[in-house]
């Protein structure tokens, strides 16, 4: 929900087309076709660096294709294609709730039943009595926040490398509901980390082996995993914040069945063709509907996967991004036709993506906003602004002084620079938003207010 921003600084532009079947390689001729406003938008959008790369997997159950755009590494010419690996993010959420949907199946869960069945060990929060489900965390209904309050990242670049198994039952021991389970459809990243984990305790393995065991091996997944193997690394993409800068990898310990894994096209069409050929009942029941998401306009949510329309087309999809990159995984539930798209900065690619599914929704691109004019504000008066400031519960914009100025990042997201306008006045140069902090009568600062896309949002510092 907040700051998407859009990076600034140039790439070379590459197109690379991989022509893949399941089976054997396809013609280039009987493969899916690109989209012409998808492929014109891909080029745009690399060559005037919003994403360092992009790649476009297209399936129609079959035979795919693979469109690579961009460059791979800054210091390389290499165009992405099947092989290029990223992160995929929240796209991971799909696959545990995959592995939820074959424990059903095979018999050893119900969706119904209490997630503190599968963690006798933790505390986990109830309301008026009732417990949260494994169905409450797989629909995003458990009434548990997007991220634990007491997620403090230490580094910003990787907030979540430190946040582990002892840390999230410190956070359930004293947490309190604040709805009934199942009533209100909340995104919570907290949510899934706790659903992987249960299912890897009552699978007696770890969240990695059960999905090496149960989705990654017997799909023939070779470049799937929470965790960057040698030969992964030599294939994978550089991360990129969102304006434009290199940016590490996430390590995630907890919060991993969240959106830990790593993965090329080519496996991820693998993964996405098992769902639309309806290779077996866990599939089927991962994209059945089970709630349907607030807001009216018909969208409801299966084991992880949204179920959605447009232009009269039903498609079950799923979007990430995390520190450096961007992810869409999607398809129409006739079976027709499938896209996976990554991308190696974190700026996301959810219009890329529908537009691949279904031509004619690429809206046009936003014209830009004229940047405020830039002044100079000594080192020494910059530290006045670091600090941490609250935009909700579980939201927190930290501030702090890096070599060039100011830098600001939010929980679960990467930093991005902000620069002096007028004093307590900042903006973003990639994207039309400011911060501007507020003092006390003291002359103290205690808050700021975000504006953006019309809004704005007020944040309390933190003592």
């Amino acid at each position: 929900m907040l700051l998407k921003l859009r990076p600034l600084s140039l790439h070379l532009l590459a197109l690379s087309i991989v022509p893949l079947s399941a089976a054997t390689a396809a013609s280039a001729a009987s493969a899916p076709a690109l989209d012409a406003a998808v492929r014109q938008r891909a080029e745009l959008l690399v060559r005037n660096g919003s994403n360092a790369s992009i790649v476009i997997a297209l399936t129609d159950g079959k035979s795919s294709a693979v469109y690579g755009f961009g460059r791979a590494q800054a210091d390389s010419n290499t165009v992405p294609d099947a092989d290029t690996v990223y992160e995929i993010g929240s796209v991971t959420k799909t696959m545990t709730g995959l592995l939820l949907a074959d424990a059903v199946v095979a018999g050893k869960a119900r969706l119904d039943q209490a997630v503190a069945d599968l963690l006798p060990g933790y505390t986990i929060p109830t309301f008026e009595g009732q417990k949260i489900s494994l169905l409450d965390l797989a629909t995003h209904f458990s009434g548990l926040p997007r991220l634990p309050a007491n997620l403090a990242p230490a580094d910003m670049s990787n907030p979540y490398a430190e946040y582990g198994d002892e840390q999230m039952r410190a956070f359930l021991g004293s947490h309190a509901l604040a709805h009934r389970p199942g009533t209100v459809f909340e995104y919570s990243n907290l949510g899934y980390g706790l659903l992987g984990t249960a299912l890897a305790a009552q699978a007696g393995s770890s969240y990695e082996d059960l999905l090496q065991a149960q989705i990654a091996r017997p799909l023939g997944l070779r470049s799937t995993s929470n965790f960057v193997t040698p030969a992964m690394l030599a294939r994978h993409a550089q991360g990129h914040t969102s304006d434009g800068k290199p940016t590490p990898n996430w390590d995630l310990q907890a919060i991993a069945p969240a959106g830990a894994v790593h993965s090329d096209a080519r496996d991820m069409l693998i993964y996405l063709q098992s769902y639309m050929n309806k290779t077996g009942a866990a599939q089927q029941l991962a994209v059945q509907a089970q709630k349907s998401v607030d807001g009216g306009n018909g969208a409801k949510v299966g084991l992880a996967w949204m179920i959605d329309q447009a232009k009269g087309q039903s498609y079950a999809w799923h979007n990430g991004q995390t520190g450096g990159y961007a992810s869409f995984a999607g398809y129409t539930l006739d079976g027709k036709r499938g896209v996976i798209i990554l991308s190696s900065t974190a700026s996301d690619v959810d219009a890329l993506g529908l537009a691949s599914l279904v031509p004619g929704t690429l809206p046009p691109l936003k014209k830009a906003t004229p940047l405020p004019k830039e002044i100079a504000i000594a080192p020494s008066e910059l530290a006045q602004y670091v600090g941490d400031y609250a935009l909700a519960p579980q939201m927190v914009l930290t501030v702090r002084q890096g070599p060039d100025g100011l830098l600001v990042g939010a929980t679960g997201q990467g930093e991005a620079p902000v620069y002096p306008s007028a004093k307590d006045r900042f903006f973003y140069k990639a994207v039309d938003a400011q911060l501007e902090f507020q003092r006390d009568r003291k002359g103290l600062i205690t808050g700021l207010v975000l504006k953006q896309d019309g809004q704005a949002i007020p944040a309390k510092r933190k003592p």
